[in-house]
């Protein structure tokens, strides 16, 4: 639990404390472009430190990869500062959209990432899980939970984007961390809350899971 704790505290420095701090310091001398631009470094080391930790290539290793190639996509263009706010929004879009369009052609992101998620944690625990995927009642979960989490994060970068055009650089590097940090939360309480309301598969699985 400390250990936990401690890595959470580190992620918030480099994600929320890291970038405020960097920007207020550079952008009286250098410009908002430049102080943004120095801002987003500690996010995407945060990224690639943590890539390098899990020391695996599976579907949510290449999500995460994904989102930093995006992101540095963003932070090479040219532009103003609210451009490179504006492209920062980005990889959040192309990920939601990448859920509703899995969901379009019946290949939930959800079950895959869950798959890996539970490859890396119990072989035990994905035996089960691979057991409930022949279930009409799973896949539509899987479904559904896509879905929501697809609109979730579109809904959150589409947010995210009109605060752009209301509040000041400084304010933004506070209110984008928090309504990211908190789409995400949301996100997954709503999973668990929905996953133990619709159980996936329970009373229909094949006879070899259910010994």
């Amino acid at each position: 639990m400390r250990k936990h704790g401690f890595h959470l505290a580190l992620e918030l420095v480099a994600n929320f404390a890291l970038p405020l701090v960097i920007y207020d310091q550079v952008s009286p001398r250098h410009g908002d472009f430049n102080a943004l631009l120095t801002s987003m470094a500690p996010p995407m080391l945060w990224s690639l430190v943590e890539f390098v930790r899990i020391r695996r290539v599976d579907s949510l290793s290449v999500l995460v990869l994904v989102g930093i190639g995006l992101s540095l996509l963003a932070a090479l263009g040219g532009g103003d500062a609210r451009v490179l706010q504006l492209r920062e929004n980005v990889p959040t879009m192309i990920i939601g959209l990448a859920f509703l369009c899995s969901a379009a052609i019946k290949r939930p992101l959800i079950h895959v990432l869950a798959r890996a998620a539970l490859a890396r944690k119990s072989p035990e625990e994905l035996a089960a899980f691979e057991c409930e995927g022949d279930s009409d009642q799973f896949h539509r979960a899987m479904m559904v939970m896509t879905v929501v989490w697809g609109i979730g994060l579109i809904v959150s970068a589409l947010v995210s984007i009109a605060l752009i055009f209301q509040v000041s650089i400084h304010h933004y590097l506070i209110i984008s961390p928090i309504l990211g940090y908190g789409t995400m939360g949301a996100l997954a309480l709503w999973s668990v809350f929905y996953s133990r309301r619709a159980p996936a598969g329970a009373g229909d699985q094949p006879a070899a899971c259910a010994q």
